[in-house]
Order: C-alpha cells, then structure tokens, then sequence
C-alpha cells in the first residue's frame, strides 16, 4: 500500500510540476483559438539618424472554417476582396482540416474596412507589417531584404534578425472542440516590438560613394565597380557601394539567379588578387623590419637594382613599365612605390624571408575573416607558408598569387597608415529600443598592431608622394594632402590569365599625415581602359572629394 501510494504522489507530482507548464499551454490551445498579432520590426537608422529601413501598416486576414457559417458567401466576398479563386476558397473552407486558413498577407487598410463591414462570420484580421525602405537602392547589398512574413534573408536584416524581429502576440477567443468561438474571456498578448539598429554608414558618405561609382560603370561598362570608405581609426564603415544594385522595395524575387548576383556583397564575400595595391603591405612590413634592426630589410634611402627584370625559380618578374626616358632607373623605395616597380618589392618579399613576411601577412589580417558583423564574409587566400616557393613569395610581394577580399584589404590598408592599429570593422554601433530604454553599444575593436607608429608614419609619407607625384596623380586634391596606391591586376579564370580582363583599384587616404578616411576602389573588368591610375584613382578623388564638401574640411594651406 506504501508504495502504491508513493506511485500515485509521485505521478500527481510528475503531471503538476514536471510536466505542469506543457500540459496547460497544450490544453490552452484546445480552449481557445488565436489571433496573432504581429511585432514591428526594427527599424535601421545611419550614424545620424537618417531612416534606412520602416515600416507600413498592412494586414493579415484570416478564417476558421469552423466558424465561417456561410462559407459560399464568405468565399465570394473574400475571393472578390483579395483577387482570389471563388470557387477554390470555397472547397478550402468546406475541406480543410486546419482550424485556420490564412486568406490574405498583407492587405490594405481600405480593403480591410470593407471586410469589417461585410458581416461575416469567422474571418479575422491582424496587423502585418510591410517592410519599406525609403530610399530604394541605395546601399542594397548591405540592408538586405525579408521574406514575405518579415524574416530577415540577406545583408543586415538577416545577420542581426534575432534583434530586428521582436516577438508576435495574440489574442485568444475561447472556443468549443470544433473551433467555433463561445463565450468567456478574450485574452490579450501584447507583441514586443523588435529593436532599432543604428549604423557606423554616414547616409551622405554614402550617397557620394554610390554616386561616383554609377560614373564610373556608365564610362567604362565593368561587371561592378565598388567602393569601401572607413574611419582608419575606429574600423567604422563609413560607406559601403556597390553598382549595379537593385531596388529594395522591387526585389526580383522571380529571379533566383539576378537576385543572388545583385543581393551578393561582393565587397565582403569575392576575393581577388589585388596587385599592386598589395605593395602598401610588403612596404610596412619592410619599413618596421628596418626600423627594428633587421639586417635582411631595405632602408628608406636603399637604392634598388636598376634592371627591370627578376629572375626566380625559372620565372621572370618584369616591371611593367620603363619609368624614364625609356630606361629603368635607379630608385628608392619610395620612388618603388610612386613607379609601382614589380622588380623591387620581389626584392623585398625574398630577403624577409617567409616566416617574417608571413608573420606581417597574418598580422595585417590575411587569410582570414575579418569579424565584421554580416553574413558569408570570406577568408581570402594565403598559400600555406610550409609550400611557399620563392617564386609565390615574389608574387605575393606585389599582390599575386594571394586573394583577398576588398574588406581585408581596406582594413590592412588602414592598419598600415593610421598609426599601426588594425581594427576590427564594423556596420552596427548601437542596438536599441525605439523608447531609449534598451541600448547595447558597439564599440571599436583593436585587435593588434602590425607595425609601428613611427613605420606607419613613413609609410604614409610615402604613399603621399606616390599621388604628389606618381601613379596615383589623378586622384590629387590641390590644398588637401592624400596618399595612396594604385593597382592593376589581371584576372585568373580556370588557372589561367583571362586575357584581356583586369580589376582595376586605388586605396587612397586623407589627410597623409593624419589619416581620418580610407577610400578603396575596385572596377571589376572596364571596358576601354583598364589601369587603376586611369580608372580607379579618378573615382577615389570624387568620393573624397564628396567627403570634404559634405564634411566641410578646409584645405590644409
């Protein structure tokens, strides 16, 4: 008898406690059928708290064939209302086995007071947002878009959807087993609305970056031409561009392979060889080297071997152009890196070595993803240092044979001229409620030091004159001092060089001696001309150009 009794209290205690919460919900359900009432989603907001991403009243309508006591007349009233089939609404209400139907998504205001006035039984309406986004295109492939029930898919609305979203409510009607409403109380679940998002994206940066590269896609017909500009020293996204884009509130759903190609953030997610912008790297590596005592670096007034061409492993490495008067000069490598000379920066690539140089390639943040937060971010490409041939370790010292993202390369580059700090980057500043009272700030990161202040100074003074007076001239700013590096790469399909098909790109920066903004420009395959000082620098300019008007910055003399 004990232990029946024992049995029984245990089990009373199983079913009450235990299992206590599942089995009341569960028996809510059957009392009661739900109308859920639908969260608002987040909004987004740039630095300055210009609106990226809203939200418009619309609403769902619903029906419990159950309670529907005309379903002939309900279907064609519905069926009238919302562009449906009569005659399948119909069967739907007379065959299913659902106790709710869901009649409409979306539906306007106008069309929502004529159902209320149509007196029928069993069909319900509730709030459902429709995402907008008010200014279209504009940064498409880093906003994102949702699903048709609001969930988060790509860019920003889906990396930080779990915020964004909220959390739905309802309002429960007791009703009898077979779904039909009777009397007793209604109860009502508020939604919790999701929480805004505030970007490090300056609006205005922006619509100057996007400007410049719609130019320079309609002079030279690229697959894309893209643009990154960043705050050097916080890894702040300032802008983030990319043409062609799409619009926002006309995503091509019905086209999965445009959507996939025009929705990609390729700044983020393609890798590339970079070419000769790759060299602001083996110079800092070198300039820190040198300033550390390394007998194997080069110092600043070294003057390199005059001949044009380098001899490794069998292969030659040739400068791409004779600098004066027909013949390859002597030059330093500042003036290396004002004549983009091939030649030299092998030279410093074999005499590191490549464990030194890889230490300053892995520090500099290649081979890796970079942290920002969004989606499908790429780790780019480093060859192995255990495989790396003398040959690769040339290459990679002018930016082949290595792939990196445009992201990387921008963040290196900022590394590399804001005082040798490399700084996570980052799109989200703050997560909040809409009534301030919820707020989770994102600082700026820093997440270790590849070089120097002092070797980051003389790199920069360095790449200053590359545009006073060298490859990158045409993105020269009288009265405003900029610095910078251009690069030409060819492209490699199936293994080999795609002929005639190059990026062009310029990662330039302002002011030289106290970098505030990094710009990098990429052209993916233009038509006509195709080198970065033509076609990338001209670009960088006007987006920095853009910055010191919407900034109002006074030249420096």
């Amino acid at each position: 008898m004990a232990f029946l009794f024992l049995a029984v209290a245990f089990r009373f205690f199983w079913i009450q406690v235990v299992e206590g919460d599942a089995l009341r919900s569960r028996a809510f359900g059957q009392w009661t059928r739900e109308i859920p009432v639908t969260a608002a989603r987040g909004e987004i907001y740039d630095a300055n708290g210009v609106l990226l991403a809203d939200n418009a009243a619309a609403y769902a309508v619903y029906a419990r064939p159950n309670a529907v006591k005309d379903k002939r007349r309900a279907a064609e009233v519905l069926a009238g209302l919302f562009g449906l089939d009569a005659a399948e609404l119909y069967s739907r209400l007379l065959s299913a086995k659902a106790s709710e139907l869901t009649i409409a998504r979306r539906a306007d205001r106008l069309l929502v007071e004529q159902l209320e006035g149509s007196g029928l039984t069993g069909v319900y309406y509730a709030r459902d947002n429709v995402r907008i986004y008010p200014h279209g295109d504009a940064l498409s492939r880093v906003i994102g878009f949702t699903s048709s029930d609001n969930a988060g898919l790509t860019g920003l609305e889906k990396y930080y959807d779990k915020y964004l979203a909220g959390k739905n409510g309802e309002i429960a009607y007791p009703a009898d087993l077979v779904g039909k409403e009777v009397e007793g109380e209604v109860l009502y679940v508020p939604a919790a609305d999701g929480l805004d998002l505030r970007l490090t994206v300056d609006f205005s940066i922006q619509a100057a970056a996007e400007a410049a590269m719609q130019r320079v896609y309609a002079q030279y017909s690229p697959v894309t031409a893209q643009c990154i500009v960043l705050d050097p020293n916080s890894g702040a996204v300032l802008a983030m561009a990319e043409y062609p884009g799409y619009d926002l509130n006309d995503v091509p759903r019905e086209d999965a392979e445009l959507l996939n190609s025009l929705s990609r953030n390729n700044l983020v997610s393609d890798i590339y060889e970079p070419g000769s912008t790759f060299k602001i790297v083996t110079a800092a590596a070198n300039i820190e080297e040198y300033l550390r005592g390394n007998p194997a670096a080069f110092s600043p007034q070294y003057v390199f071997n005059s001949s044009r061409t380098r001899s490794v492993d069998g292969t030659t490495i040739r400068c791409w152009s004779d600098h004066k008067n027909g013949k390859h000069s002597d030059q330093t490598l500042a003036e290396a890196l004002a004549n983009s000379c091939n030649p030299c920066f092998t030279d410093i690539a074999l005499s590191l070595g490549t464990q030194t140089f890889y230490k300053y390639l892995e520090a500099f943040g290649f081979g890796k993803a970079t942290g920002i937060d969004f989606s499908g971010e790429a780790q780019g490409m480093l060859l192995p240092a255990a495989s790396v041939r003398a040959c690769d370790l040339a290459r990679i010292g002018f930016g082949q044979t290595v792939a990196v993202t445009a992201l990387q390369l921008a963040c290196a580059g900022a590394a590399a001229v804001n005082g040798g700090t490399y700084y996570a980057p980052r799109l989200v500043q703050e997560i909040c409620s809409a009534d301030g009272k919820i707020s989770t700030k994102i600082p700026a990161r820093a997440v270790g030091s590849p070089v120097g202040e002092e070797a980051s100074r003389l790199l920069a003074s360095m790449l200053e004159q590359v545009v006073a007076s060298g490859s990158g001239g045409r993105a020269y700013i009288e009265g405003y001092r900029v610095g910078g590096k251009t690069g030409t790469a060819q492209k490699f399909e199936g293994g080999a060089i795609a002929q005639g098909k190059y990026v062009s790109s310029f990662l330039g920066f302002f002011p030289a001696n106290d970098p505030q903004y990094l710009v990098l420009v990429i052209v993916d395959e233009p038509q006509g001309a195709y080198y970065g000082s033509i076609v990338a620098a001209p670009a960088a300019r006007e987006v920095m150009e853009g910055i010191i008007a919407i900034k109002g910055i006074r030249p420096y003399q």
